[in-house]
């Protein structure tokens, strides 16, 4: 069962209830939280939905970053899909964290059973750094024809990371986190982020900590992921090791993950696809917005919500008789969704 690592601070609860901000996002963003809504909706979840409309792609509509931010700073917790990130222009993913200093970003990847790969026994949690590193976005051209991208590490980031990933092991009853980085190269940047992992795991006794260079390990997750329990890193490596365990345990669609900061909890699946390709065609696989949604109860103390739903949603995957295209099937994403209800009722 996984444990959060920061309740600190939750919303507020209005008539038994809690008010969560929803970012539907773009793509198939709007189909797979709509099988969340219909899921708590009769299942009576105490969860009124906050529905900020935003997006990345042009001409498509809806509000900026900011109303997204506002809402999330009224109700502290959210629930997004996806947002568009062109080729020109700024994240809003990235934007949305940095606002509101959402750091810590939490991807599970695990074997679903039902759902067949052709490696078993995974089961690893991804911890990256949200705020910096090559994502700090900061760049400019010295020279017509010369780019200059700075990537910042700072040992206050890298140890906040670090204390959320050991915390994380610590609650989970995790025993190894792995830094991974590239420090045989990027010796001072990197080499401080190293460094400051195995600083930190000397206040976690019982967690064994070590490290990897990056392209070891992705090399590594794909010839023996099972050899992974809980591994930390900077922003572009985790983004690079979330889809290659997508891939692992069956697609993007089966990944949940989770944002946190020191007052804000955003919950989205852990695979950044966007799914533009089918968009409108109900053919989305939800489940990865269901877990992460079950995360989100579970952050909320509403356990008794998420486990049946979360429960529900892996024992349609085992039976194996409703899927989605993405693995294997030909059902619809509301025949996928009504068959979690079945099981529910």
């Amino acid at each position: 069962m996984l444990r959060a690592v920061n309740r600190a601070v939750l919303p507020k609860k209005y008539g038994g209830k809690y008010t969560v901000s929803l970012i539907p996002g773009d793509g198939i963003g709007a189909e797979i939280t709509d099988s969340v809504k219909t899921i708590f909706k009769d299942q009576n979840v105490p969860i009124e939905w906050e529905i900020v409309d935003v997006s990345g792609l042009e001409n498509a509509g809806g509000c900026g970053i900011t109303e997204a931010v506002d809402s999330l700073k009224r109700n502290k917790v959210g629930l997004k899909g996806i947002l568009h990130t062109p080729t020109t222009g700024k994240s809003l993913n990235v934007a949305l964290r940095k606002e509101l200093d959402i750091y810590a970003s939490l991807v599970l990847i695990k074997n679903i059973p039902g759902v067949k790969s052709r490696i078993d026994g995974i089961d690893f949690a991804l911890v990256r750094e949200n705020t910096e590193g090559e994502y700090s976005g900061l760049e400019h051209q010295s020279y017509p024809g010369v780019v200059e991208s700075l990537k910042i590490m700072t040992r206050f980031k890298s140890e906040r990371i670090a204390k959320f990933a050991f915390d994380f092991a610590k609650k989970n009853n995790r025993e190894l986190v792995t830094a991974i980085h590239k420090a045989n190269i990027m010796k001072l940047g990197d080499g401080l982020f190293r460094q400051t992992v195995k600083d930190v795991g000397q206040d976690y006794p019982g967690i064994k900590v070590n490290d990897l260079i990056v392209d070891n390990a992705s090399m590594q997750a794909v010839a023996h992921p099972q050899q992974f329990d809980v591994l930390v890193t900077p922003n572009l490596y985790g983004t690079i090791l979330s889809n290659i365990g997508a891939a692992l345990i069956g697609g993007p669609g089966l990944v949940p993950g989770a944002n946190f900061g020191r007052e804000y909890a955003l919950f989205e699946p852990g695979c950044r696809h966007v799914g533009l390709s089918i968009k409108g065609k109900n053919s989305a696989n939800p489940t990865a917005m269901i877990l992460s949604s079950a995360m989100m109860l579970r952050h909320l103390g509403l356990n008794d919500h998420a486990d049946r739903i979360a429960s529900a949603t892996y024992e349609v995957l085992s039976d194996g008789q409703v899927r989605t295209p993405d693995i294997g099937g030909s059902n619809t994403t509301t025949e996928f969704t009504d068959a979690i209800l079945a099981k529910l009722n």
